[in-house]
């Protein structure tokens, strides 16, 4: 079962940024110029996965 929420479209700007949508401000709770994200590569379906940084996780990868 899929549990991803689709949010918008966005084109990859010529800097390499990506613009997130200004709802996860208020569906994950974070805050502009502060919150890390950890960016993670699925090479078997061709996807990003971003999650926000926690401190105590020590690299340990995506937990399920």
């Amino acid at each position: 079962m899929d549990t991803n929420i689709y949010l918008d479209t966005y084109v990859l700007q010529q800097d390499m940024r990506i613009r997130l949508p200004k709802s996860i401000l208020s569906n994950m709770g974070v805050e502009k110029g502060i919150t890390q994200f950890d960016i993670y590569l699925d090479p078997i379906d061709n996807s990003l996965i971003l999650r926000v940084h926690d401190e105590n996780d020590n690299g340990g990868g995506i937990k399920k």
